[in-house]
C-alpha cells in the first residue's frame, strides 16, 4: 500500500513540474485553446471567405476576384496565430521561454502580413498598367519580380531583427562578398544589363518571331534576367544569353506589315512579244484586283520583263500580301502559282528550263571519205589500207 501511494505521489509530481515548469494540465489547455482555433480557422473558410467570393463574383471587375484569392491563404494563417497567441498567454511562460515564445508569435505577425503583401502584388499589377505606354509588358514584368524579391528581402530582415540579429553587418559583407563575385561574373550582369536594354528598346516581345544570324530563328517565349528562350519551329526550345540578343542585328518577323513575294518566272525563248505581254497583264492584273495583295499604293508591286536568261526570258514578280501569317501566306502563294501556270499555258508559251544547245553547221558534199584505221587481222597482222577498200 505505501508503494502505491509512492507511485501516486510520483505521477502527481510529474504532473505538476510538466515541460520546463508548465503542468501538464495547461499544456493540455493550451492545446485545447489552439485546436478551437484551428476549427475556427475552418468555419472561417467555410463561411466568411466563400461568402466574400460570391460578393466579389457579382461585381464586374476581375481585381476583387483576384485579389481575395491571393489573400485567402495568409487570411486562413491569421486563425493559427491568434491560437498559438492565446494558447502562449493560457501558460504563461516565463524567463528565456517566455522571450523565445514572444519572438516565435511576433515572427508569425510578420510572415502574415508580409505573406499578404507578396500575394497581393499579382492582382495589383495593372496599377502598373500605365506604365506600358513607357515600358514593354515584360519590361513591368521584372518590376513586379523586383517588388516580390524586396518584399521577401525586407520581411527577412525584419524577422532577422527581432531575433536580435542586426542587418546592417550582413548587407556590409554581402556587399563586399557582391564585389568578389561580380569580379568573376561578368558575363551574367552583361547579359543582365543586355537583357534591360533588349526590353526597354522595345526589340521584340514574348510571341514574336525573329531571327538572329548565325545564333537561332524561332519564336521568343520568356525574356529572363540573364537568358531569352527561343522556341525554335523543330520545337527545341534554345536559351540565348541577352547578350546575344543585343549586340547582334535581329530581325523580327512580327513586326512586319505585310509579306513579300519575290519570284523570277522563266518563260521560253520560243515566247513572241505578244505572248509575254499577254502573261505579264495576266499576272499583274491578277495581283492588283486580288484582295489579299497589298495595293502599290501601300506598298511596291512590280510584274516586269527583267532579264534574257541563258535559257529563259525571266519575268520578275515582286508584291506583298496583306497578312503576315505563315500560315495564310503559304495558301494565297499557292493560288498565286496556280493562276501564273493557267495565264502561261492560256498564252500558248511554256516555262523553261535549264538546256544547252548544240549547233552543228553542214559539211560541203565533196568533202573526204574519214580515214578508218585498219582492224587486226586473225593472224595477228594488220591488214594495208588497199586490202579494206578493195
Amino acid at each position: 500500500m505505501q508503494q502505491l501511494q509512492e507511485f501516486w505521489a510520483l505521477v502527481l509530481d510529474v504532473w505538476n513540474q510538466g515541460f520546463l515548469g508548465i503542468e501538464i494540465s495547461r499544456l493540455l489547455g493550451a492545446l485545447g485553446i489552439f485546436l478551437l482555433f484551428l476549427i475556427f480557422r475552418r468555419l472561417f473558410t467555410t463561411i466568411v471567405l466563400a461568402r466574400l467570393k460570391r460578393l466579389a463574383k457579382r461585381t464586374d471587375g476581375q481585381f476583387d476576384d483576384e485579389l481575395i484569392g491571393a489573400l485567402e491563404q495568409p487570411v486562413r494563417f491569421i486563425p493559427v496565430v491568434m491560437g498559438a497567441f492565446f494558447a502562449s498567454e493560457y501558460l504563461g511562460p516565463e524567463g528565456t521561454f517566455q522571450l523565445i515564445t514572444d519572438n516565435v508569435l511576433r515572427s508569425l505577425v510578420v510572415l502574415t502580413i508580409f505573406w499578404g503583401f507578396f500575394n497581393a502584388i499579382g492582382p495589383l499589377s495593372f496599377l502598373f498598367s500605365r506604365l506600358e505606354r513607357v515600358f514593354t509588358r515584360p519590361m513591368i514584368d521584372w518590376l513586379v519580380k523586383a517588388i516580390k524579391i524586396g518584399i521577401v528581402f525586407i520581411g527577412a530582415a525584419t524577422v532577422l531583427e527581432i531575433w536580435g540579429i542586426e542587418v546592417g553587418p550582413i548587407i556590409a559583407g554581402l556587399g563586399l562578398f557582391g564585389v568578389a563575385v561580380a569580379l568573376g561574373a561578368q558575363d551574367l550582369f552583361k547579359n543582365l544589363i543586355a537583357g534591360i536594354l533588349v526590353l526597354a528598346e522595345k526589340r521584340f516581345h514574348p510571341g514574336d518571331w525573329i531571327r538572329v544570324d548565325g545564333v537561332v530563328e524561332g519564336t521568343v517565349e520568356t525574356i529572363g534576367f540573364r537568358s531569352t528562350r527561343v522556341r525554335r519551329f523543330d520545337k527545341a526550345p534554345v536559351f540565348v544569353p541577352n547578350a546575344k540578343l543585343s549586340d547582334n542585328a535581329v530581325t523580327n518577323f512580327s513586326a512586319m506589315t505585310h509579306r513579300r513575294i519575290y519570284w523570277k518566272i522563266g518563260v521560253e525563248y520560243r515566247t513572241t512579244v505578244d505572248q509575254l505581254r499577254e502573261i505579264r497583264n495576266g499576272i499583274e492584273n491578277y495581283v492588283v484586283g486580288n484582295e489579299d495583295f497589298a495595293p502599290p499604293s501601300e506598298a511596291s508591286t512590280f510584274v516586269r520583263i527583267d532579264s534574257f536568261n541563258d535559257s529563259s526570258i525571266d519575268i520578275m514578280l515582286y508584291c506583298f500580301t496583306k497578312t503576315t501569317n505563315w500560315g495564310e501566306w503559304l495558301e494565297i502563294k499557292e493560288q498565286l502559282a496556280y493562276h501564273i501556270m493557267k495565264v502561261v499555258e492560256e498564252a500558248g508559251s511554256g516555262f523553261a528550263f535549264p538546256s544547252q544547245s548544240l549547233y552543228v553547221e553542214s559539211l560541203p558534199d565533196d568533202r573526204p571519205e574519214p580515214f578508218v584505221p585498219p582492224k587486226d587481222s586473225p593472224s595477228g597482222h594488220e591488214t594495208s589500207a588497199s586490202s579494206v577498200a578493195d
